[in-house]
């Protein structure tokens, strides 16, 4: 018996490994699928349009001010310590205070309404009307996702606003002051704060309490923190910050889809008695399945 079970263990301690390592490389993957499927759906765009280019153009001229004055006193400062990669962190410091400021103005108070619309319409798309319904207008009749969703009612937030977030985000600005590792470990701690919000708005919908969001968010904080990077990534950008936001929204609705029809697949299956298992795994056409009761 021993020794057939020593070899079972290594397998197991293998299995480990390369499923956080799939379950990052998922979590990864979607805010960059998120900018394929926005982009390949046109209804999306008088949202981005009417709402946010507005506030590109403003967050272009923040960034401008930013590096014309602050760049290279900064890059002065870090090239003492860093050397040949002082520009590294020099530039992602920038565009962290940038973010900062952005956050701080506009994004809580400007776009997020324009998030949730965009994390509405991405699940009604993918066959998630049920789930929207109890919590919004909706007109079916409408000749699009986007042009269905009426008004809210039910409180309606994709991610909170939070003073103790740009707080955080202020204080890890001087990572980027160490050498090499500085910068990877501001964007990995910043993306892992920035993916445990990547679907608040889905508990919302499920009419999650505090205690059951934090138990969701535990589970897949590893999952969380690999969405959030990316995203944080993607926001770092110039300029093009504000559309990575809505594709980023977009790419949490596509995992949350995923994630419903696993969950309510598996409910299903749970709901099942084993006589309808059986009988589902048998084509209709074919003979019944042999007496299968033990007499014993």
């Amino acid at each position: 018996m021993e020794t057939n079970d020593q070899p079972r263990q290594p397998a197991r301690r293998l299995g480990r490994p390369h499923n956080y390592l799939a379950r990052a490389f998922i979590g990864a993957s979607y805010p960059l699928r998120g900018i394929v499927y926005f982009l390949r759906h046109p209804a999306y765009y008088p949202l981005w349009f009417s709402r946010l280019l507005p506030l590109c153009l403003l967050s272009l001229l923040i960034y401008t001010i930013l590096f014309t004055f602050a760049f290279l006193p900064q890059y002065a400062f870090l090239a003492i310590f860093h050397g040949w990669g002082a520009w590294v962190n020099a530039v992602v410091l920038v565009l962290g205070e940038g973010l900062v400021i952005i956050q701080g103005l506009f994004e809580g108070f400007f776009v997020d309404e324009c998030r949730v619309d965009v994390f509405d319409a991405t699940l009604i798309d993918l066959g998630h009307s049920d789930l929207i319904a109890p919590h919004r207008l909706l007109f079916p009749d409408a000749p699009n996702s986007v042009k269905m969703l009426g008004k809210p009612t039910s409180p309606a937030v994709y991610q909170p606003w939070s003073l103790v977030q740009i707080v955080e985000l202020t204080f890890c600005l001087p990572l980027n002051l160490i050498p090499y590792a500085g910068t990877p470990a501001f964007i990995l701690i910043t993306g892992a704060r920035l993916g445990t919000f990547s679907q608040y708005r889905w508990f919302q919908l499920r009419g999650l309490s505090r205690k059951e969001r934090k138990q969701e968010i535990r589970r897949r904080t590893w999952d969380y923190t690999w969405f959030g990077t990316v995203a944080m990534l993607l926001e770092l950008i110039p300029v093009f910050s504000f559309f990575f936001l809505l594709t980023s929204t977009t790419g949490a609705a596509l995992w949350t889809s995923r994630m419903e029809h696993e969950m309510h697949g598996t409910e299903r299956r749970q709901e099942e008695t084993p006589q309808q298992v059986v009988q589902d795994e048998y084509d209709p056409d074919e003979p019944p399945p042999p007496y299968m009761d033990n007499p014993v």
